[in-house]
């Protein structure tokens, strides 16, 4: 049995933040109903059709799930929510700033008429402050937090390769969950709570934050190189690949220079004696360390470092990733269903002894709406209705 059987959760939820925080809810048993537009659905369906057709976002997101299709304005659908609530533990939303109020979903009211429920908003910026009304994407909470610009080489900010700031929040919402409701369990009251884009990675910028704020400077953007940790990144080989490498500590850079480099005269060197020195003058220091690299290939890189004990990666290629040894041997893929056939996909991070993770096939749209309607109570006839109304 998984941790979250019997519970279950309505979400009216798009994009990515929303449907990452579900998913994780989903993996772990919960029934999760997406309430989607009729005709479009959620918009993620439809970023790219990679993944034989469908959405590479969508895909990752949204397995485990039952798709109900519901007009939110349509004169049927605070009859149709109210049903669902009733028996929900969980509401969660995304939608754009002050659209659950005017639908009448707002926390505060659902909170006043569901005591047990827990209700989750999910926006840019809060509820709150000069920011509150503002759409934001996943780029822009990475440009207003400060991250794109300490993201890059010393010539270009950029932004990061993944969605951080939808997962971050995507994240602090499901912990935030899971906690309201340990916290029923004592109570036996829901709870309501909110999550920011802005907030959620925000809380990751603290450390660049408290840098910034006591160093009297920002972190340096220094491509694939840590900015106060040295040697820390990419250096080229003799092969033409590249190998990372990271160094934390004196005892690790005393056993880099006579294991690695063979050169136990830079141990003591005044130039590189301390991290401070050594990220001060990295320009000489990753200078001499490219020289030595150039001799050897990669694998004997990597071979050396591995004997020193100093940490170390290739620089991989999505697709390398996909189809690393360590995914094989740790069997992480399983196949998912979906309307467009078996899926490859790996297995949540959190492995709980003798639970398999439930990894049930991604929904199509509306594929669950009669089947939800008729256990509401709706017969053939309603439904009929709904449809021609195209509430559905």
């Amino acid at each position: 049995m998984l941790p979250l059987e019997g519970i279950t959760v309505v979400s009216l939820e798009q994009a990515i933040a929303a449907p990452f925080a579900t998913r994780q809810l989903a993996d772990l048993g919960a029934r999760v109903i997406k309430v989607e537009r009729p005709r479009t659905g959620d918009f993620a369906r439809h970023y790219d059709e990679t993944v034989r057709g469908m959405c590479s976002h969508f895909v990752w997101t949204n397995r485990s799930k039952e798709s109900l299709t519901l007009d939110l304005k349509h004169d049927e659908a605070k009859r149709i929510m109210n049903l669902l609530l009733d028996g929900a533990d969980i509401f969660v939303q995304n939608l754009a700033p002050g659209a659950a109020e005017r639908l009448g979903l707002g926390a505060k009211s659902l909170s006043a008429h569901y005591h047990r429920l827990i209700v989750c908003d999910i926006s840019g910026y809060g509820s709150s402050g000069p920011y509150r009304d503002k759409k934001a994407y996943d780029l822009l909470a990475q440009c207003e937090t400060g991250l794109v610009s300490v993201t890059g080489t010393p010539e270009t900010p950029c932004k990061v390769g993944i969605s951080v700031a939808d997962i971050a929040a995507g994240m602090y919402a499901y912990t935030g969950i899971l906690t309201a409701l340990y916290q029923r369990e004592k109570t036996g009251q829901g709870a309501a709570f909110e999550v920011s884009l802005f907030d959620a990675l925000g809380e990751w910028m603290s450390y660049p934050a408290y840098f910034t704020a006591y160093g009297g400077a920002q972190p340096a953007r220094t491509g694939a190189s840590h900015a106060s940790i040295g040697p820390y990144g990419p250096f080229p080989t003799g092969d033409g690949k590249e190998v990372n490498l990271a160094v934390q500590n004196d005892h690790e850079w005393a056993a880099f220079c006579e294991m690695v480099l063979d050169r136990p005269d830079l141990i003591a060197d005044p130039r590189f004696d301390t991290n401070s020195k050594r990220v001060a003058e990295r320009h000489d220091l990753y200078e001499i360390i490219r020289e030595e690299f150039g001799g050897w290939t990669a694998g004997e890189i990597v071979e050396r470092l591995d004997r020193a004990a100093i940490a170390n990666a290739r620089m991989n290629s999505v697709e390398e990733f996909c189809e690393h040894p360590q995914l094989d041997a740790r069997d992480r893929w399983r196949e998912v269903g979906s309307p467009v056939g078996p899926i490859r996909m790996l297995l949540p991070p959190v492995a709980i002894s003798g639970a398999e993770p439930r990894m049930d096939p991604v929904p199509g749209l509306g594929e669950h709406t009669e089947q939800i309607l008729r256990s509401l109570g709706y017969d053939d006839a309603r439904l009929e209705r709904l449809r021609a109304e195209q509430a559905i």
